[in-house]
């Protein structure tokens, strides 16, 4: 089953997007988890089992700081020859953005890299951006040279927007990004400010969103977190959601197909060494 889509800058995506911190050992829990991540992911094709469970469902598009980190670059150019497909990569590069001509250099090369991996989107990360932002003149000092940069090497660009001010400066000044990433959750994990006002951030954007972290990192369950963010996300945005091993691919995409098409979803009853009728 084809897994419903969005466009953005013209480029057709699945709405539900691969993500990566449970891939490259982002567990946003702590030390132990991210190095049992990393462990279990020490093999490209222990991530191809992943990356094949997703394609069956037309879900091709991977977001991850693919040019910011080389185990993320030679993980990605390995699993593109093993498939003999190319995937619509989302990079998220952490840039220097001092106001210097070293650092400017430096930004080059990582967007360089960026377009040599075959990147389609380039979204500057959070960490970067909110470097820029000044709220009291409700701007993104400086952000039109890179993404400038960004155009120079045929990729389309886009903010990651912890900061949800991100967001609002880039439309009221009409910047020139395509789309946004935002965190989404039902628990608020990572969420600068309320659920209430992220959600009308996103529904007030002029450009698809990218949510990420619907989980909250493992803080609620998947059932509970993507039936609450497809329940209030726009048709144009999407959900990025990270899967350890193909199983939970299955168990994600089901959830998500189900609660778009306002159903229950057809899962297995989670183990327990005392099931009862309630508990199936």
């Amino acid at each position: 089953m084809a897994f419903p889509r969005t466009t953005v800058a013209g480029v057709s995506l699945p709405r539900l997007l691969i993500g990566s911190n449970w891939i490259f050992g982002w567990s946003h829990t702590g030390h132990a988890a991210d190095l049992f991540i990393k462990d279990y992911h020490s093999t490209v094709d222990a991530t191809l089992q992943v990356i094949n469970a997703f394609l069956p469902y037309g879900i091709d598009a991977w977001m991850a700081p693919f040019s910011s980190a080389p185990d993320c670059m030679d993980k990605i150019k390995a699993i593109q020859d093993k498939i003999g497909k190319k995937l619509i990569l989302i990079d998220t590069p952490i840039i220097n953005v001092d106001d210097t001509e070293a650092a400017r250099k430096e930004t080059r090369a990582i967007f360089k890299a960026s377009a040599e991996l075959g990147s389609t989107f380039c979204l500057i990360h959070h960490s970067s951006c909110e470097q820029l932002v000044n709220k009291n003149k409700r701007i993104i000092d400086r952000l039109p040279q890179y993404t400038e940069m960004i155009r120079e090497y045929g990729l389309i660009p886009g903010l990651s927007a912890h900061m949800p001010e991100i967001i609002q400066y880039a439309d009221l000044n009409e910047y020139d990004v395509e789309t946004y990433i935002q965190i989404l959750n039902c628990v608020g994990f990572m969420m600068q400010v309320e659920i209430e006002s992220v959600i009308r951030i996103i529904h007030e954007a002029k450009k698809p969103v990218m949510t990420i972290k619907p989980m909250g990192a493992g803080r609620t369950t998947p059932y509970v977190g993507l039936t609450f963010n497809w329940n209030i996300l726009r048709p144009i945005d999407m959900i990025t959601v990270g899967c350890i091993n193909a199983h939970e691919v299955h168990e994600d995409v089901e959830i998500s197909l189900a609660a778009l098409e306002k159903r229950l979803p057809n899962l297995e009853g989670r183990s327990s060494p005392g099931k009862t009728s309630i508990i199936k």
